[in-house]
């Protein structure tokens, strides 16, 4: 009984043993479930990158349109702004305040003795006279060799001041 025990597992392992082709094709269908595994994970990965790239371009379209709705609403305040500071508008509120025009009697300069007044260029005193505000055509009467002779001069003149130290 113990030698036909024995029997059995050894025509077994000779069995699998013969059978060289067996191994071949477990290593095939090994193979084959590496590759779907393989390409299971790789289409893994590329949805996810997908849906991550999607979900960024729907994110950054929101943000277009969130963009595009405040700079519409900045020009609205820009033309509130505008309509509010226009000289109308400020005389008309300065009446309901109770403030009128002056008239020239009712007008007092000071002198201040000692007082020097900052020059404000963008400060017009006197309105120019018709004729300065047609500006003069320019004229040009210099010519090539003139404007050549020209740069000549100042360029020999930086070597002679450097010749010269100084």
């Amino acid at each position: 009984m113990s030698q036909k025990a024995k029997a059995k597992p050894n025509w077994v392992q000779h069995a699998w043993r013969e059978r060289p082709g067996f191994q071949l094709q477990r290593q095939a269908v090994a193979l084959a479930a590496l590759g779907v595994f393989v390409a299971i994970l790789m289409g893994a990965l590329y949805l996810a990158q997908s849906s991550s790239v999607s979900t960024l371009g729907r994110q950054i379209e929101e943000l277009i349109i969130q963009r595009n709705q405040l700079e519409q609403q900045n020009e609205q305040f820009r033309a509130e702004i505008a309509e509010l500071r226009s000289v109308p508008r400020l005389l008309a509120r300065a009446q309901e305040l109770g403030f009128r025009s002056a008239a020239e009697n009712e007008i007092e300069y000071l002198y201040v003795q000692g007082y020097i007044p900052s020059v404000d260029p963008s400060v017009v005193l006197a309105a120019p006279a018709a004729e300065a505000l047609i500006p003069a055509a320019p004229t040009y009467d210099e010519s090539f060799v003139g404007w050549l002779q020209q740069q000549w001069d100042q360029l020999s003149s930086q070597f002679d001041s450097f010749a010269r130290g100084g």
